[in-house]
């Protein structure tokens, strides 16, 4: 796709991948970017819109939209993560208020704009979706529960001619990741994959050296495979109960 005059929207904005992600945006020709944050950031495109968002607060989700005439491309970047052992209750609420209910509440908040546009969704999940890391288990969890969201997502929007694209990111340098001592892919890289991955219209984007050899065995394994027959079985349902 050309993203050339689009309207985009990217939660969790203000550095890290998020801020990459506006960048990467712009120089990809982008109309206007929605810049999603909690605190208001500067930039020196005038084509940069700040948005106050914190994508647990229902009243701000609710300004955001009525202040964003169109959108293409929803891109759900924000996200914590935390060090726990899974014995305090909530360390996993705040994961999956954030991680999980946060992106289903935006997604629902500008789903008629999107649908509109025939336009794309896209949710950064995280590796982790596939396998815990046990230094942050509840982080993990929200992860595997924000990835079936989105394969959820994917069949039903498809018959509504919109795309949803799943990003399954490895260990990129970001504040998130500095008590790592690992290799680490820089934002640029990362976002600059991600909008590679939504270019070619990949369901999911493996955008970093870490993940990239995944895509291979992730497209072609039984996994994939089972989510496409559940695909199948949901549009004969659906067909079924439109047409009786």
């Amino acid at each position: 796709m050309s993203f050339e005059g689009k309207t985009i929207l990217v939660t969790g904005a203000n550095r890290g991948i998020g801020k990459a992600l506006v960048d990467e945006a712009l120089s990809r020709g982008a109309s206007r970017v929605y810049a999603g944050t909690r605190q208001p950031i500067s930039h020196s495109d005038d084509r940069v819109v700040n948005l106050t968002l914190d994508v647990t607060d229902a009243a701000q989700i609710q300004a955001a939209v009525k202040q964003v005439d169109t959108l293409d491309i929803l891109i759900n970047n924000a996200g914590v993560a935390a060090y726990d052992d899974l014995s305090d209750n909530a360390v996993l609420d705040q994961m999956l208020a954030v991680n999980f209910y946060g992106v289903r509440d935006v997604i629902q908040a500008f789903l008629p704009k999107v649908i509109e546009a025939g336009g794309s969704i896209v949710t950064n999940v995280s590796v982790n979706a596939f396998a815990p890391l046990a230094l942050i288990p509840a982080y993990s969890i929200s992860k595997a529960a924000v990835f079936n969201l989105t394969q959820s997502y994917r069949a039903m929007l498809a018959p509504q001619g919109v795309k949803v694209h799943a990003v399954l990111t490895g260990v990129v340098d970001t504040d998130m990741t500095a008590g790592f001592e690992v290799p680490k892919a820089p934002p640029a890289l990362v976002a600059q994959g991600i909008f590679n991955g939504i270019d070619n219209g990949d369901d999911e984007i493996f955008p970093d050296p870490m993940t990239e050899p995944m895509a291979e065995a992730w497209n072609n394994g039984p996994a994939k495979g089972l989510e496409q027959q559940y695909t199948e079985i949901f549009n004969q349902v659906v067909a079924a109960q439109q047409a009786g």
